[in-house]
């Protein structure tokens, strides 16, 4: 690697902090954390459907299974999320969007926009293409 694969890598890093912290600034301000709303936003973006196992949420969130267990508690406590028995394996629950979750995600989704927007323009300037 040389000296711009640095600058680059590290540019990349530091926006993806800053990223994070703005989103979780704005989680805050909407009354939610931020792993909430990464829980709410891995049900609603699940591939053909908009609900997770609690399996799924914990490989799509990177964490523990006890960990989502623990978070899906507390935003079924907020009403945003519920629990469902599988209807195809008797192991398994289904956790599904509340219409006070749907409202919530929605909104916060929203306000990411204008930022998701910036990073993609940023990360499409010449410099950042991937190289073999």
């Amino acid at each position: 690697m040389d000296k711009q694969d640095y600058q680059r890598l590290a540019h990349f890093r530091q926006r993806l902090r800053r990223f994070m912290r703005y989103s979780g600034l704005l989680c805050k301000c909407n009354g939610t954390t931020a792993p909430q709303y990464q829980l709410l936003l891995q049900m609603r973006g699940a591939p053909e459907r908009d609900w997770a196992t609690v399996g799924e949420l914990a490989e799509r969130l990177q964490s523990k299974h006890h960990s989502v267990v623990a978070l899906i508690d507390r935003c079924e406590a907020m009403s945003l999320v519920e629990r469902k028995p599988s209807r195809k394996d008797r192991r398994q629950v289904e956790v599904h969007l509340l219409p006070a979750g749907e409202a919530l995600l929605a909104r916060i989704a929203e306000l990411h926009r204008e930022e998701v927007q910036l990073l993609r323009e940023e990360f499409q300037l010449p410099g950042w293409e991937l190289v073999d």
